[in-house]
Order: structure tokens, then sequence, then C-alpha cells
């Protein structure tokens, strides 16, 4: 395939989720070409594009790639948590209007993602709908996080520096319930 059709076919299997930029997607062929994953064919369409192709050496790369799970290393972070938790130990900044705006924004993109999917055609979509599926439960755990932050916070009837922390007041007893036992703090 050429660079518009790698991108084409990302598209079309993940339902245009992570919209990709063609130049992007020339650079990393041309990475690839410099480390020998994937070579010219000799050939071009009709505009004269250029036909890729892997290499052998490029096909037990993406091979190890399938083959090989994802690690927490390799998934970026988690920006709404590093929100809350400065939120928390900002002063002046309303921790749970903070929750509640987040709370919002996620539950109007799990109802978009619920309609997507009310609408994907599961005989023709499958990659699509399996993309969606994984989105829903991200919105969904996001959701259960965000009460279980906002829980906590009113447990704990403040919003000081957690404890456990450097420069933190000592842990209250009280707040160490049976669910906050399994994670560490």
């Amino acid at each position: 395939m050429y660079g518009y059709q790698l991108r084409h076919e990302f598209e079309r299997s993940t339902g245009a989720t992570w919209p990709l930029n063609v130049g992007q997607v020339y650079t990393t062929l041309a990475r690839l070409e410099r480390d020998g994953l994937v070579a010219q064919t000799g050939e071009s369409d009709e505009d004269g594009k250029v036909v890729y192709r892997l290499t052998d050496a490029g096909h037990a790369e993406l091979t190890g790639w399938f083959a090989t799970p994802i690690g927490g290393a390799d998934r970026p972070r988690d920006e709404l948590a590093i929100k809350v938790a400065l939120a928390l130990t900002t002063p002046g900044v309303d921790v749970r209007a903070v929750l509640q705006t987040q709370r919002t924004a996620t539950l109007r993109h799990l109802q978009e993602l619920t309609r997507l999917k009310a609408v994907a055609d599961g005989s023709e979509d499958t990659a699509w709908l399996l993309v969606l599926d994984s989105m829903i439960f991200r919105a969904e755990a996001e959701v259960r996080w965000l009460d279980h932050s906002e829980t906590r916070l009113a447990r704990r009837g403040t919003t000081s520096p957690p404890a456990n922390r450097p420069g933190a007041a000592a842990p209250d007893p009280a707040d160490a319930g049976a669910g906050d036992r399994a994670v560490p703090r």
C-alpha cells in the first residue's frame, strides 16, 4: 500500500477515532524503510504514489508487536489523575468542581460512544465495535473513579494534602475503608 491507503485502512479499522496525519504516515514509512522493515515494491499507482510492502524483518517485528502485551509503562500519563492530584494540593482550587466538570464531560462522551455503537453494523464493523467497546469501558471506569474520588474527599472532609506524603497530616484511621486497603495509597 501507499501512505494514503495505510491511513484509510487505519481510520476504517478504528472508526477514525484517532485521526492520522498522512504526513506522519509518510514520515513513519521513511523511517521503517531506513530500518529495513518496509521496502518499496517498485510499483506505483496511477498518480505515481510509491507502494510499500513489509520485509521479512518487518513481518517479524509486526508479529512480535502483536504477541507482546502493552505494559503500564508503555501507556501515556493519566492527565486526569494528575489534574485531580494537583487540584487537591493547589490552594484555591475547588476539587469537587473539577470532578463534577469532568464527570459531566465523560458522561456526555459515554452517551456519544453509546450512540455510535447503536448505529454501527456489527457484521461489517467488528474492528470499530471493538474500539468502541474499549472506549466505552474506559469512560465507564473513569466515571467510577470520579465517583470514588468524590467519596474519598467527602469522607476526608478536607482538601488538605493526601496522607502518607511528605508534609502531609497523619492518616485518619476512619479513612481506611475495606476497599482502600486493596490499593496502595
